[in-house]
């Protein structure tokens, strides 16, 4: 039998770690990247990207629609789980870019939110999953914006390396779920059935006796 000594031992080990990541990445001058990863930080929020990208692929009839809809719904529910259930249960405390001395270059506007985990890293992969699974030509692109928006939220500051970590494993979970559900909803006729002609239409289900039930 463990320790009880041992877990604590352990997490505080982790958070050395964590910890000596985000210095590492912080006393690194990159100033050719900065501008470019402060952009991407900040369209990010409140899932822009993604949301742009979902629009564009709306437009498109049959898998490029279903990997839309597919892709709202996962984020939907990474980012209420980070936000809701995630950030609350945790209240990690964000990064001291000062003490860290982050170059001012970099700074994106310091969230009041706690820091654990990353919302923008679980809502980018959790989008990135879904979208990948459906319309598979997408996912290298969209996996790749993902680990930049990720890895943006470290560069500007603003969380630890295992804020991110922690988020991309929630996206991931989330992108299960959400494809699970869809596509459940789907086999029971519950769900919007994407035609290339028509468009999004809404299947009610039917009774045993063939009439839908809500004609």
């Amino acid at each position: 039998m463990p320790d009880r000594n041992t877990v604590p031992a352990v997490l505080g080990d982790l958070r050395a770690v964590d910890g000596a990541l985000y210095a590492a990445v912080a006393a690194t001058p990159t100033p050719a990247l900065d501008r470019a990863l402060r952009r991407v930080s900040h369209a990010a929020d409140h899932s822009k990207i993604s949301f742009g990208v979902a629009a564009a692929l709306a437009l498109l009839p049959g898998r490029p629609r279903r990997a839309a809809l597919a892709g709202v719904a996962s984020v939907t529910l990474a980012s209420a789980a980070a936000n809701l259930f995630g950030k609350r249960m945790v209240r990690r405390h964000r990064p001291d870019r000062e003490e860290a001395q982050v170059a001012v270059a970099r700074h994106v506007p310091m969230p009041a939110s706690a820091s654990f985990p990353s919302g923008h890293t679980a809502s980018a992969t959790a989008f990135a999953t879904a979208v990948g699974v459906v319309l598979p030509p997408a996912a290298a692109p969209l996996g790749s914006l993902a680990a930049a928006v990720g890895y943006s939220r470290v560069h500007t500051g603003v969380h630890y390396p295992g804020d991110v970590a922690a988020g991309a494993v929630l996206g991931f979970a989330a992108a299960a779920v959400s494809l699970a559900l869809v596509r459940g909803l789907s086999q029971r006729g519950h769900c919007f059935s994407m035609s290339p002609t028509s468009g999004a239409t809404l299947r009610a289900p039917r009774d045993s006796g063939g009439s839908g039930l809500l004609s």
